[in-house]
């Protein structure tokens, strides 16, 4: 029994009608499959992860091999042209492909007469650019005397240009 004195307040909402068929205000949120959809979202984004940094990291590889591969043809062609150009005795055209230090140490008539008196070279083989403290490629050397030799040509960047230069042959 209620307490004397007490009123009912009516309902402000309401009550569901009574029977078969009633539905609640709110549905309640599915529950099947949320794991499945969850781990499938997670997995889907690790693809994409994995996906964008391998890439980039393929990307990479290829451009450092690609750019070594472009310095081995620069520093084979220059050394080629140098060799080349003394074996024809084109002398002026050797002296244009040294180096600016190489340059400023002798003049094209001392540079003449020092290649000159060097032993000519009948073939030569050169190996790929070395990146130590100084770019350098080996050249193996066949002179016209019969003897063999394994050199190096010391080369240097062009600032104007941007190409190799031979600065010495030892």
């Amino acid at each position: 029994m209620p307490p004397a004195g007490y009123v009912p307040v009516p309902p402000s909402v309401p009550a569901p009608p009574p029977g078969p068929g009633a539905e609640p205000l709110f549905a309640a949120p599915p529950s099947e499959g949320r794991g499945v959809r969850l781990w499938l979202g997670l997995g889907v984004a690790a693809l994409a992860v994995v996906l964008f940094c391998g890439g980039g990291g393929v990307a990479l590889v290829g451009l450092l091999i690609s750019g070594s591969q472009a310095l081995n043809e620069q520093a084979r062609t220059v050394v080629t042209d140098y060799l080349d150009a003394i074996d024809d005795g084109d002398f002026r055209k050797a002296y244009d492909l040294l180096c600016e230090s190489a340059q400023q140490r002798e003049s094209p008539a001392e540079f003449e007469r020092r290649v000159e008196a060097e032993p000519e070279i009948a073939s030569f083989q050169i190996g790929d650019v070395s990146l130590t403290t100084e770019l350098s490629v080996p050249v193996d050397v066949t002179y016209a005397s019969g003897g063999q030799d394994n050199l190096q040509a010391l080369l240097d960047q062009d600032q104007t240009t941007g190409g190799l230069r031979v600065c010495d042959i030892r």
